[in-house]
């Protein structure tokens, strides 16, 4: 098995929604630019929290923003899959401790709902994702692509004509 590049926290939130769509994304079958839910998010992304300097690159995380206190912010139009979404924060948390980074909080924002979820990094989840990061080498490493999962989420994915069409 042959060793991934690092592991970014997108590839995070697709372990936890789709394992087919976490291969295909890792494997560059990019469908993103055809999905108008995608635009969407986009757009929410560029017209929210305009007074924020956005998208902070580290290593191979990309924040959606640090507020003036030190939380991470995520970014996300919906709940949907709100356990990838805590999943991605706590990676953002654990990536930047391993970097000596300290007393790191995150928030999930929802702007259109007007919610916003704390989300912090227990020492266990730090050993979970410690197991996760080679469960998703192991997937991307794969030469088989993972079935596909039949939920009805699949029906909004940008990856759903690769599936079922």
């Amino acid at each position: 098995m042959t060793q991934s590049p690092a592991i970014t926290a997108t590839q995070i939130n697709y372990y936890f929604v789709c394992h087919r769509e976490l291969w295909l994304f890792s494997h560059q079958i990019n469908m993103e630019q055809n999905s108008e839910l995608v635009e969407l998010g986009k757009l929410l992304h560029e017209t929210t929290y305009t007074r924020e300097k956005k998208e902070i690159q580290i290593g191979p995380i990309k924040i959606d923003f640090i507020d003036n206190k030190g939380i991470i912010h995520e970014i996300k139009k919906t709940p949907s899959v709100e356990e990838a979404h805590a999943w991605q924060v706590k990676y953002y948390i654990w990536y930047l401790k391993q970097l000596g980074v300290e007393n790191i909080k995150g928030e999930i924002d929802y702007p259109k709902l007007k919610k916003r979820t704390e989300i912090e990094l227990t020492p266990e989840d730090g050993k979970e994702i410690e197991s996760i990061l080679q469960k998703i080498n192991s997937i991307i490493t794969s030469e088989e692509i993972p079935g596909t999962i039949n939920k009805s989420i699949c029906k909004k994915c940008s990856y759903y004509e690769l599936c079922y069409v």
